[in-house]
């Protein structure tokens, strides 16, 4: 189950690995409205990315409820995939800090992979430094017994693992019909170079690939 919060940021390449991987992918929108599902009814959670905070309920109540399902996830051993907004909400739902941030990360960069990382099954064949997408301010403390498995120059948490779960504040989920709806919706100046587009959607096919496997074996 695929939970996305506005209409420009979908699965892109995660739909199709989960798919090669024998899933059946569904999307509820979370912003339609649309209800979420019970935790005991899934095999694997992904939560998209949003311009909304991970603690603004007020104005998206929704995400309350969001973060129940995934710590009810998370307590089922049901693999949880957080991306951008997803990995604050993953963060949040197992009792880390969330908070704005002292500056904006946009744009194509890198993330740099801790050991942890380089020895993880997911993001370890493609280190040690990573081609991603940044869209972010907001930032957040490690879970308990969160792995730390990436950084960057301006924020020290970019990727974490609790148990079979993924925490990735950047994202490579972004093919070129993906990032094409993204786009207009990028802070105005960002620059996202077709050759550097294209490494980050090459870096990102392999790692979702990856993930898949590793989350329907966890399920197996």
């Amino acid at each position: 189950m695929v939970v996305q919060h506005v209409p420009f940021e979908g699965p892109g390449l995660i739909a199709p690995a989960l798919a090669e991987a024998g899933a059946e992918v569904r999307v509820v929108r979370a912003d339609l409205g649309e209800p979420l599902p019970e935790a005991s009814g899934l095999d694997v959670l992904v939560v998209l990315g949003g311009p909304m905070g991970a603690l603004d309920d007020r104005d998206h109540p929704h995400l309350a409820n969001e973060r129940e399902l995934i710590a009810r996830c998370v307590r089922r051993g049901r693999p949880v995939l957080g991306v951008c907004l997803g990995a604050q909400l993953l963060a949040a739902a197992l009792g880390a800090s969330v908070w704005r941030g002292p500056e904006l990360e946009v744009g194509v960069g890198t993330v740099a992979l801790t050991p942890d990382g380089l020895a993880d099954p997911v993001l370890g064949p493609s280190g040690p430094e990573l081609p991603v997408v940044h869209w972010h301010q907001d930032t957040f403390e490690l879970p308990e017994r969160g792995v730390p498995l990436a950084s960057s120059t301006r924020y020290a948490h970019q990727a974490f693992r609790v148990g079979g779960s993924y925490g990735l504040q950047f994202h490579v989920e972004l093919d070129a019909d993906a990032l094409a709806r993204v786009r207009p919706h990028l802070p105005s100046g960002t620059v996202v170079a077709p050759d550097a587009a294209r490494a980050v959607a090459a870096a990102g096919e392999r790692i979702l690939r990856r993930w898949a496997e590793h989350a329907l074996a966890v399920r197996r």
